[in-house]
């Protein structure tokens, strides 16, 4: 008899494994499929095949336990990412409801966006199309990645454009991971403080901001923002005896963005000091998504 390679047994008893979670998935009942329906951009097949081969009395458990896994602060009566997660979901059926009513707005291309990644930085609507000859186009942008729907019917159902397919790709490994846990659409900015003695009575300080953590807004040239940053400097008694406040325009063109991905951009603010203890307080405010971040830094000099 004809020996049957390793590999095309594995894909039959894949095959086989996902026929048998798919007909037990049928037999639920509706409070079990409803809660299927509804994490599906959640829930892995690991999740999904275990939750489906448990008695119907352990399955609330699991469900409880599905969402603490997620709950960024459980220390908190609330489950931030769940809340999180429903609004987009009603959000995204209010926005996206023009599509005939085949699908609810969660479950459509520009819903499934939303849902997963939030609202964008930029969405740019081109209901006669981009081109003359074109079709009704929309442009969304996450920081400098842009996402392209493109409604081919002209029914108001915009499907992902298949070009966007590596751009999607490079959002969910980095857009994702800038974002801390729990911290929605807003909140990512972040700053380190570097303080270089020059001389006797000269300081210089460098506030160094990860580009990823820069949210930006696509422009005309390519995108851009501005830092406005407020500096104070108190001694020993609380005694203010410098104040700055500044603002950083950033523009910046696609392909120097993406080379400085891994770079910090840097501001530099010379002061001048006296001998002493003191204490630096910085506050910088991202215009793009008034995201904020703040620091505090001792100097002794």
């Amino acid at each position: 008899m004809k020996k049957v390679p390793p590999a095309i047994l594995l894909l039959a008893g894949l095959i086989f494994a996902e026929c048998g979670s798919y007909r037990l998935e049928k037999r639920l009942e509706p409070e079990s499929r409803d809660f299927l329906s509804k994490v599906r951009y959640l829930i892995s097949n690991k999740e999904r095949n275990e939750f489906v081969r448990l008695a119907a009395a352990e399955r609330p458990g699991f469900i409880e336990a599905f969402w603490s896994a997620r709950d960024p602060n459980p220390n908190t009566p609330e489950n931030e990412f769940k809340v999180q997660y429903f609004r987009r979901i009603a959000e995204a059926n209010r926005l996206f409801n023009e599509g005939g009513g085949a699908e609810a707005g969660w479950l459509q291309d520009r819903g499934r966006m939303y849902v997963l990644l939030g609202p964008p930085s930029d969405r740019l609507a081109y209901p006669r199309g981009v081109t003359f000859y074109g079709k009704p186009t929309e442009i969304w942008y996450y920081g400098f990645f842009p996402i392209v729907f493109v409604d081919e019917a002209w029914n108001g159902n915009y499907k992902l454009d298949p070009t966007s397919a590596v751009q999607l790709a490079e959002i969910m490994k980095t857009q994702m991971a800038w974002k801390p846990e729990g911290v929605t659409e807003k909140g990512i900015l972040a700053f380190d403080i570097d303080v270089e003695k020059q001389d006797q009575n000269r300081v210089l300080v460098r506030l160094k901001v990860p580009y990823p953590k820069i949210w930006m807004k696509a422009t005309d040239g390519g995108f851009g923002t501005t830092l406005a940053v407020t500096l104070k400097v108190q001694d020993s008694t609380g005694r203010t005896v410098h104040g700055i406040a500044k603002d950083y325009p950033i523009a910046l063109t696609q392909k120097q963005l993406e080379t400085l991905k891994a770079e910090d951009y840097i501001i530099e603010i010379p002061l001048e000091l006296q001998s002493g203890s003191f204490t630096m307080i910085v506050s910088m405010t991202n215009t793009a998504d008034s995201s904020r971040a703040d620091g505090k830094r001792e100097i002794s000099h």
